[in-house]
């Protein structure tokens, strides 16, 4: 059988071998009580211990919507505290998370969507001049009339559903406030259960070139190429 192929360059600090859930575990069994994540804009500040129980709280609503491993969950938002919960919580469910530029107009986010096979996206309202409701709404104007997991797009055929980050939105669209509801339909031990599935050379994440000589390029990456980077980085900076 043909093998996976791959560059390996100095080993004189060992990698992790570990998926990005228990990695994160490890390090909130760690720190439970110290800053993990704090969003200024935002006003929001997370321990370890809080960022973790909404992860989990997050992990279990996806699964609740029936995300598979290896599903693709779309991204399309600024810099937020759900965007950090959101890439834990489908690193920690063996989903693929696929990041979509916020630059992105309606052409490149059909694109994006069609061809990394996302079958749900989660979206903040607006970004700068771009209104996200509203380029969805032209892009797959059946949501409009869809209950939330049971969307029949033309344009996108794998697309199930849309989350956004508003309080309010539009019909069609379920609200990120209703998708934590939904964590009580999944319990804690059956999302231990899928974690403990994962391996850490899954695909975890897609992520896409600029595409500056045609259609963007999707990079897929994996649990080990993603914890290591940040690992070494941190190595390279003495942190």
């Amino acid at each position: 059988m043909p093998q996976p192929s791959h560059t390996v360059g100095s080993n004189v600090i060992p990698l992790l071998n570990l998926c990005i859930g228990d990695a994160f575990d490890a390090t909130v069994a760690r720190f439970p009580d110290r800053e993990a994540l704090i969003v200024r804009h935002q006003q929001l500040r997370y321990t370890w211990r809080q960022l973790a129980d909404a992860v989990n709280q997050h992990a279990r609503a996806l699964m609740a919507l029936g995300v598979q491993v290896g599903d693709r969950l779309g991204i399309w938002a600024p810099n937020c505290a759900e965007w950090c919960i959101t890439q834990f919580a489908s690193a920690k469910i063996g989903a693929i998370l696929v990041n979509i530029n916020p630059a992105y107009r309606s052409s490149e986010l059909e694109y994006a969507l069609g061809q990394s096979a996302c079958q749900w996206v989660i979206c903040a309202d607006a970004f700068k001049t771009s209104d996200y409701h509203a380029m969805l709404l032209d892009l797959v104007p059946e949501l409009r009339a869809c209950r939330a997991g049971e969307l029949q797009s033309a344009r996108l055929p794998a697309l199930r559903g849309v989350i956004s980050l508003a309080a309010t939105p539009p019909g069609g669209l379920l609200a990120w406030s209703a998708l934590q509801a939904r964590a009580g339909e999944t319990a804690p031990g059956q999302l231990a259960t899928r974690q403990a599935s994962l391996h850490q050379h899954a695909p975890i994440n897609i992520q896409y070139t600029s595409g500056t000589t045609g259609f963007p390029k999707g990079a897929t990456l994996s649990h080990h190429n993603i914890l290591n980077n940040g690992y070494m980085v941190g190595e390279s900076l003495g942190l």
